[in-house]
């Protein structure tokens, strides 16, 4: 069955005036950050504002809507990822971000406790857990790639006192997939849990909270809607119920509690108990109609598509002498549709203003929010980075990134490689002079 996925957006390409007068359609790869949304999550947007009412807040006609569905939808989300409704639970949120510093706030209890990150993380499954834990770091080999080896030896190191691992499902940076079934299983085998950023996987790649493999189940997921053609601002943590039952909410107010005297508040179930304030109905909607849309499609076939994109980019590229790709060079099977790139002699933030003043392609550049993994990946000497810490309104160093969607195209790709050799040509014609 053959699909045009563009058909699903109401407009991918805008028109736009370039610096030189001419009009063009942008052209968007910088779907990592956030994607547009279906038309199918818009249409249904539009259907409920209309029944728009408070959730859990009132027993009226459009309150009762709104409740129903904002339930429901947690079963539904524990049905697409495969999670048991009574082993876990979903929690709603802002985002990833907002996901990993609540989980962060209510899993540690002690500063003693260990919890494994990595160096290739993004920012937002690295900084939650600094200052409230014995934060230690996995490995990346010269790639990038998780080091397993690090993996084993952090567990060996720590004998048993390992009490969660926490790592990206996919890097933002490199395109990396980490195998979070065999990660887990390990972690198990030590007696610690698993925690996925699954920001960057989700969209991409079919997850299995638990299958009959109990020893490779993930204990935690964590990811938001906004990569994933659904805006609204709506995140999910689908974790295990036990873990939210002892301790106070990290976020306390409405729709929190049973019952508050004076002297004493006996809080609400979980999930309630989590979602304090009136919760996000039209994100929840959303989502709920994005995962719809992405069910219908059949995610291994958009992971084909955006994986034959990615080669297409790697091919062109890997012919270009004035090109250095970052991670691998070749599209491996643990890759997803990224690439992080440099062009020599010209700095990062003006190769992106130049393919959008120029060409109207938007990419993103710097460092992606994964600061630590991009120094690493550009092999900064602890010297450069003292000085860029002590200086900094200075152009910091970064990469070029391409990130795929389902929608985008190899004429897109053609287009693109058009533009780098223009901008290498016009760079290389002025610096002769």
């Amino acid at each position: 069955m053959f699909i045009d996925y563009r058909n699903l957006f109401s407009e991918i390409n805008h028109y736009i005036k370039l610096d030189n007068g001419k009009v063009v359609k942008t052209i968007n790869f910088d779907n990592a950050a956030t994607t547009p949304p279906f038309k199918y999550v818009m249409d249904n947007i539009q259907y409920f504002s209309s029944y728009y009412g408070s959730v859990h807040r009132g027993v009226g006609y459009k309150s009762n809507i709104c409740s129903n569905l904002y339930e429901e939808s947690r079963e539904a989300i524990l049905k697409y990822f495969m999670a048991p409704n009574d082993e876990y639970t979903v929690i709603f949120t802002k985002n990833t971000t907002e996901g990993i510093n609540k989980l962060s706030n209510r899993l540690i209890y002690n500063k003693d406790d260990v919890v494994l990150s990595s160096y290739m993380e993004h920012h937002s499954n690295d900084l939650p857990w600094r200052g409230k834990c014995n934060l230690d770091y996995i490995e990346i080999d010269r790639d990038g790639r998780l080091s397993l080896e690090s993996l084993y030896q952090k567990l060996e190191y720590y004998n048993g006192r390992v009490k969660y691992v926490t790592l990206t499902g996919a890097s933002n940076v490199t395109g990396f997939i980490n195998d979070i079934y065999m990660i887990s299983e390990i972690c198990h085998n030590y007696g610690a849990e698993i925690i996925v950023d699954g920001a960057q996987m989700v969209p991409h790649k079919k997850i299995c909270i638990k299958n009959d493999n109990r020893a490779a189940a993930i204990d935690y997921l964590v990811f938001s809607a906004h990569k994933m053609y659904a805006p609204f601002g709506i995140g999910v943590i689908i974790g295990k119920k036990k873990a939210f039952d002892a301790g106070d909410p990290d976020c306390k107010g409405g729709g929190t509690v049973k019952f508050v005297t004076k002297e004493e508040v006996i809080w609400e179930d979980v999930p309630l108990k989590e979602e304090a304030g009136t919760p996000n109905f039209m994100g929840v909607v959303a989502l709920i109609s994005s995962l719809k849309v992405m069910e219908y499609l059949d995610i291994d076939i958009i992971e084909r598509h955006e994986r034959e994109l990615t080669a297409y980019l790697l091919y062109n590229l890997n012919k270009r002498e004035y090109i250095s790709i970052y991670g691998s060079t070749k599209m491996d099977k643990d890759r997803l549709g990224i690439v992080s790139f440099n062009m020599k002699g010209l700095h990062h933030e003006k190769v992106a203003e130049m393919l959008y003043k120029y060409y109207g392609i938007e990419v993103r550049s710097g460092c992606f929010c994964a600061q630590p993994y991009v120094q690493r990946l550009l092999k900064i000497s602890q010297k450069e980075i003292e000085y860029y810490k002590n200086n900094l309104n200075y152009p910091k160093p970064g990469m070029v990134r391409v990130s795929f969607g389902i929608y985008n195209t190899k004429e897109e790709v053609d287009y693109f490689i058009s533009a780098l050799d223009y901008i290498n040509g016009r760079y290389n014609y002025f610096n002769k002079f």
